[in-house]
């Protein structure tokens, strides 16, 4: 059984003024911009995500990725560099979500969630009340160079499913999509939308082909 909505679609790792056009220009809903990360595609200088930012239009969310853990280091962040939504890539300390939310109110917050096995439902669960959504990936914080986003690979959609049909928040799927298998990710998981970075790039840049080809596979499952 598929989504009841077609899914949004987030174009994720901006490195440019040109790919931020190009990716509205296609329909993208959400854009994201990669802070400082420990590994991982895309990231760019916080000046740029500064420059960046305001050329997205209005309508269209700017989700700032960030690898920081404390409401203090994310919340300056938010205040340099404007973003819409902050999506927090790590597992952040005790009450930052909260602290979060009171000092930087009107932004949205999205906790990532990396499925690495079961245990992330419980993740997902303990994070939700305090999140505007939740966004499941591919990453492994637990290793001593921490993957936080952006490893092209994709995770067990039975475990996203799960998470979708018990948490209270919107759901984002990201990890491994391509514009072969988006479409069968929605139907299994029917998530709120769709976060895509490797699987729209060539050679590290924003690749318009793959980009069509992806909107459109997501626009083509529709709602049941």
């Amino acid at each position: 059984m598929g989504p009841t909505v077609t899914p949004k679609i987030k174009i994720c790792c901006m490195q440019s003024a040109a790919e931020v056009a190009l990716a509205v220009r296609h329909g993208a809903d959400a854009l994201g911009f990669v802070s400082a990360m420990p590994s991982g595609l895309g990231p760019i200088g916080e000046e740029l995500i500064a420059e960046l930012v305001p050329a997205v239009p209005a309508g269209v969310a700017s989700f700032l990725l960030t690898s920081r853990r404390s409401a203090v280091a994310i919340a300056d962040q938010v205040r340099r560099l404007r973003p819409t939504t902050v999506q927090i890539v790590d597992r952040p300390e005790d009450g930052c979500r909260v602290v979060l939310r009171r000092v930087a109110p009107g932004v949205a917050i999205v906790q990532v969630v990396h499925v690495t096995g079961p245990e992330a439902l419980a993740e997902a669960v303990a994070a939700a009340p305090d999140c505007d959504a939740i966004l499941l990936d591919s990453g492994n914080p637990a290793l001593a160079v921490k993957e936080l986003g952006g490893t092209g690979r994709t995770h067990d959609w039975a475990t996203s499913r799960r998470i979708r049909e018990t948490v209270e928040v919107p759901l984002w799927l990201a990890g491994g999509l391509t514009a072969a298998n988006v479409a069968r990710a929605i139907r299994e998981v029917g998530p709120f939308g769709v976060d895509v970075c490797s699987g729209v790039r060539t050679n590290g840049m924003l690749d318009e082909e793959k980009l069509a080809a992806f909107v459109a596979a997501v626009r083509g499952v529709g709602p049941e």
